[in-house]
C-alpha cells in the first residue's frame, strides 16, 4: 500500500512545495520551471509571435501597398485626381474601413479564446456570424459611396475635387465588400496560426496590382479607370484564395461546413462587434478629420497632398504595428482561453519591446530621408518641400505609433474594447481635435499642427494604455 504513495511523490519532484491557488496557477508555475532561462522564454515567445505577426504584417503591407501604388499612379495623372483620391481613401474608406475592421476584430477575441479553450467547432460558427453582421453593415454604408460628391460639397470641399472623388468612390464599392471576407478570414486563420496562406496571397496580390496598374495606366492609357480597375481585382484575389483554403480542407478542425447555428445568438456577437467597432473607428476616423481640416486651409491642394503623403508614409509603419496588434491579440486570447495569465503577460512585454525597437529604426531612417520620399507620390516640388518641413514631427509620430496599436491589440485579446474606446474619445476628440483647431486656424500653424497633434495623441494613448495594462494585470 505504500508503493503507490511513493510513486505519487516521484511524479512531481521538481515542483516547489508551495500551495497553488488553482489549477491554472500550477500550470503557470510548472511552465516557468520547464522553460528555465529568460532567454529561452524570449526565443519561444518570439517563435509564437512571428508565426502570427509575420503573415499578418505581409497581408497589411500588401493591402496598404495596393492603396499606395494606386496613389503613386494617380499622382502622376494629375494633382486634382491625387487630391480626390486622398479624400476618398482617407475620408470615405477610413470611415467604412473603421466600421468593418473594428466590428471584425470581435472575431479575433472570440476565435482566439475559443481556440485556446479547444472549442474548435465554435470558430467556424463565429466566422459565419461575423459574415452576416458585416454584410448588413456594408449594405447600410452603400449610400455614402453612391452620394459621395454631394456629401463632400456639403462639407465645403472643392466642387472639382468632389466630382472626381465621386467617380473614385463608385470603384471602391466592390473593394468595401471584399473587406467583409478579407478581415474575417484573416482573423479566423491567425487564431489557429494557419495564416501562411495569407503571406503567399499577399505577395501574389501586390505583384499583380503593380503589373496591372502599369499595363492599364501606362501601356493602354486608361488613366483613372485603369488604376481603380486594377485595385478592385487586387483586393478580391486574397479573398478567393483564403476561401478556397478554408473550404477545401485547410482547417478541418474548425470548419465543418455551413451551419444553421450561425443564425442563432447573433445579439451577443453584435454587441461585441459594436464595442470593437467603436474602439477602432474613433482612432481611424481621427485621420479622416485631419484631412477634412487640412482641406479648408490656404493653398488646400498642396496642404492636402502633403498631408496625404505623410499619412501614407506613416501608414507603412502602421502596417507593422497593426501586424503586431493582430499577433498580440491572438497570443493574449489564446493564453487567456487556456487559462494562462502569466504567459499572456510575458507575451505583452515581448511584443511591445519588439515593436518599439523596429519603430526606433524607422524613426532614424525617416529623419535621414525626409522629403525625398515625397517624389514617389508626386512630381510637385511645392508638395515635396511641405513634406520635408513636416518630416521631424512625422518621425516622432512613427516612433509612438510603434507602441500604441500593440496596446490596442492587448485590449482586443482581453475583451477590453470598451475601455480603449473611452481612451480614444479622450485623447483624440477631447484633446487632439480642439487643440489642432486652435493651433491650425487661430495661431496659423496649418498642416504642421495636424502632425503635432497626432504625435501628442499617441503619447497620451501610450500612457493610458500602460495604465490600463497595469490595472488589468493587477
Amino acid at each position: 500500500m505504500e508503493k503507490p504513495g511513493d510513486d505519487d511523490k516521484l511524479t512531481v519532484p521538481l515542483l516547489e512545495p508551495k500551495p497553488a491557488t488553482n489549477k491554472h496557477q500550477e500550470d503557470d508555475d510548472a511552465e516557468e520551471d520547464e522553460v528555465g532561462s529568460v532567454r529561452r522564454r524570449v526565443v519561444e515567445e518570439n517563435k509564437k509571435l512571428w508565426v502570427v505577426a509575420g503573415p499578418s504584417i505581409c497581408a497589411r503591407f500588401s493591402s496598404f501597398g495596393v492603396t499606395v501604388i494606386s496613389q503613386a499612379f494617380i499622382g502622376h495623372i494629375g494633382a486634382t485626381e491625387l487630391a480626390a483620391y486622398a479624400l476618398v481613401s482617407t475620408v470615405l474608406m477610413r470611415f467604412s474601413n473603421g466600421i468593418l475592421l473594428g466590428m471584425a476584430s470581435a472575431l479575433e477575441t472570440l476565435c482566439g479564446q475559443s481556440y485556446g479553450a479547444k472549442q474548435y467547432h465554435m470558430l467556424g460558427i463565429y466566422l459565419q456570424r461575423s459574415w452576416l453582421v458585416l454584410f448588413c453593415c456594408a449594405v447600410i454604408l452603400l449610400p455614402v459611396y453612391i452620394f459621395t460628391t454631394p456629401l463632400l460639397i456639403a462639407l465645403g470641399q472643392d466642387p472639382e475635387i468632389s466630382a472626381v472623388a465621386g467617380t473614385i468612390s463608385l470603384w471602391y464599392i466592390p473593394v468595401m465588400f471584399s473587406y467583409i471576407w478579407a478581415f474575417t478570414l484573416q482573423m479566423y486563420l491567425q487564431a489557429q496560426s494557419k495564416n501562411m496562406i495569407v503571406t503567399y496571397l499577399a505577395f501574389l496580390n501586390l505583384g499583380i496590382h503593380l503589373f496591372l496598374s502599369w499595363l492599364l495606366t501606362v501601356k493602354f492609357q486608361l488613366g483613372l479607370a485603369g488604376v481603380m480597375g486594377s485595385m478592385v481585382i487586387s483586393f478580391w484575389i486574397p479573398v478567393f484564395g483564403q476561401l478556397a483554403f478554408v473550404f477545401f480542407g485547410g482547417c478541418p478542425l474548425t470548419w465543418t461546413g455551413f451551419s444553421s447555428s450561425a443564425f442563432s445568438d447573433l445579439g451577443a456577437i453584435m454587441k461585441l462587434s459594436l464595442s470593437s467597432g467603436v474602439m477602432l473607428c474613433l482612432e481611424l476616423w481621427y485621420n479622416t478629420i485631419l484631412v477634412l481640416l487640412t482641406s479648408y486651409m490656404k493653398n488646400a491642394e498642396v496642404a492636402l497632398d502633403a498631408l496625404s503623403i505623410c499619412l501614407n508614409i506613416n501608414g507603412w509603419e502602421m502596417m507593422i504595428s497593426i501586424g503586431f496588434l493582430s499577433a498580440i491579440g491572438v497570443r493574449v486570447a489564446n493564453e487567456l482561453g487556456a487559462g494562462s495569465a502569466r504567459r499572456a503577460k510575458f507575451a505583452i512585454f515581448n511584443v511591445v519591446t519588439t515593436s518599439f525597437l523596429i519603430g526606433f529604426v524607422l524613426f532614424v531612417l525617416f529623419l535621414f530621408f525626409r522629403g525625398s520620399l515625397a517624389y514617389i507620390f508626386t512630381e510637385s516640388k511645392a508638395v515635396a518641400d511641405e513634406v520635408a518641413d513636416l518630416a521631424p514631427l512625422l518621425a516622432f509620430s512613427i516612433l509612438l505609433n510603434s507602441v500604441q496599436p500593440v496596446l490596442s491589440g492587448v485590449a482586443i485579446g482581453s475583451g477590453w474594447q470598451s475601455v480603449v474606446a473611452y481612451v480614444n474619445v479622450t485623447s483624440y476628440y477631447l484633446i487632439g481635435i480642439p487643440l489642432g483647431a486652435i493651433l491650425g486656424y487661430v495661431l496659423g500653424f496649418q498642416a504642421k499642427v495636424e502632425i503635432t497633434r497626432e504625435r501628442l495623441n499617441r503619447w497620451y494613448m501610450d500612457e493610458n494604455g500602460r495604465s490600463q495594462n497595469s490595472i488589468g494585470n493587477a
